[in-house]
């Protein structure tokens, strides 16, 4: 287990976070949710950059507390308000990086760098969202990271910027023993690349799933008001007045699919789960 979470609260003026999440080796998790629904306190907390009232975090295997200077080297890091000077290029960047990381891999930076398009000597103030978004993931990875946690990496990018992004992380877990736990608002980018998916409302863990098991087993029935008031309501996980009537989310889609076959049935889809999961009643 490289990361887990476990009760941890965070107790703001406005704000209190109660998380528990596991990252496992070799797979990838997504936490979803709407803005200021505790994501970023999330991260901030694994990272060990806020202190936390309650709880327990381990990462990389031990209490977050105690990691040495090794252990953290073996993480890297995006997060939505960091990044590096704009007065700095990709050249000045090589031996701050090489001075803060004993296994950062000098080559295997400068070629990924390339490959993306990323000039290493214009100053990195001139480059474009997409451009300064890679450079930060190709900079995560290139110190023999086992974990890469990335908190909304693919903000503000086009449709190629952020496919191109994905491929990175797509081979960064090619070797097998890796992990990576990342936030995103374009539930596309998640649906394709994440195993399993957190979702996080009002500081609390409200869905954990396989993105497999929702996507094909979830779906939103829509109904009548005389459609639902004979339905079968066992399996019914939220549901959300309609002009029409009733939108419900379910998890057993096919048992509605065989005992209900008049009713319109959408295919699950992460924005459905977090609309009617969010704005829905349970």
């Amino acid at each position: 287990m490289l990361v887990k979470m476990e009760h941890v609260k965070k107790h703001y003026k406005d704000f209190a976070l109660d998380c528990s999440l596991q990252v496992e080796e070799g797979r990838v998790t997504g936490l979803i949710g709407p803005n200021g629904a505790g994501k970023s306190t999330a991260f901030k907390a694994i990272l060990d950059l806020i202190d936390i009232d309650a709880g327990a975090i381990a990462v990389l295997g031990k209490a977050n507390g105690r990691l040495t200077q090794d252990d953290r080297e073996q993480i890297g890091v995006v997060l939505s308000d960091s990044g590096f000077s704009g007065y700095l290029s990709v050249r000045d960047i090589i031996p701050i990086m090489n001075n803060l990381y004993r296994r950062f891999d000098r080559t295997a930076f400068v070629n990924m760098c390339k490959e993306f398009n990323i000039p290493l000597d214009k100053k990195i103030k001139e480059f474009s969202t997409g451009m300064k978004a890679k450079l930060q993931v190709i900079s995560a990875m290139c110190h023999d990271a086992r974990l890469l946690i990335l908190d909304e990496p693919t903000a503000g990018l086009d449709v190629i910027a952020r496919d191109e992004l994905l491929d990175l992380l797509r081979g960064y877990m090619e070797p097998g023993d890796r992990a990576i736990l990342i936030s995103s608002h374009i539930s596309s980018d998640l649906e394709g690349l994440c195993d399993d998916l957190y979702m996080i409302d009002g500081g609390k863990i409200i869905l954990h799933e396989e993105t497999d098991v929702l996507l094909d087993e979830y779906g939103v029935l829509k109904l009548t008001e005389e459609q639902y008031d004979k339905l079968d309501k066992e399996h019914i996980l939220a549901r959300k007045k309609e002009g029409f009537g009733v939108s419900c989310l379910t998890a057993q889609k096919q048992f509605y699919k065989e005992n209900y076959p008049g009713i319109v049935i959408e295919k699950g889809s992460i924005d459905k789960v977090i609309t009617m999961m969010i704005r829905g009643e349970a």
